[in-house]
């Protein structure tokens, strides 16, 4: 039989004795928040957003080039808002990163391919500043964790 332990409130300062009660919306939310800000703050530093990296990965990914609804359509359960790969793909436009071709197919221009090397190896440096002091034992288990709690509250089966 498992143990049963008794939820608390949330409390940010909670003792590691404290923890096995503390809720996980309240703690994997935090999480989000913090790591999503951290990305996003660092991308913004170089000129990029997170979508738009994004969008540069499945364009590259695309073997005949997608078009504008595919990038779309594959980024909308990742994104903040339905249009928000749609901006991106004009974004990435405008600067020359993406072309279009006659059969409304994108493509990464030189400049797109040297901006995601760039973002590439920004995007290496803060996965390892994230994961600091965590081993990939710690961080499988995590996610392992995770997962079994999206299944139990009935999530999707697969994820996006």
């Amino acid at each position: 039989m498992t143990q049963r332990t008794i939820p608390a409130s949330a409390d940010p300062d909670a003792t590691d004795d404290m923890l096995s009660g503390q809720p996980i919306g309240y703690w994997s939310g935090v999480a989000h928040k913090a790591v999503i800000k951290h990305i996003r703050d660092a991308m913004a530093r170089m000129d990029v957003s997170q979508p738009q990296w994004w969008t540069l990965n499945r364009v590259d990914a695309a073997g005949d080039g997608p078009t504008r609804e595919e990038v779309a359509g594959q980024l909308t359960s990742v994104a903040d808002s339905p249009d928000e790969t749609r901006r991106a793909v004009d974004q990435l436009l405008h600067r020359g990163r993406l072309g279009i071709d006659t059969g409304q197919r994108l493509y990464l221009t030189d400049s797109g391919r040297a901006a995601k090397a760039r973002i590439k190896q920004l995007v290496t440096d803060l996965r390892a500043e994230i994961h600091d002091g965590i081993t990939d034992e710690e961080y499988v288990a995590a996610l392992k964790v995770l997962r079994r709690m999206i299944h139990n509250a009935n999530g999707p089966a697969t994820l996006p």
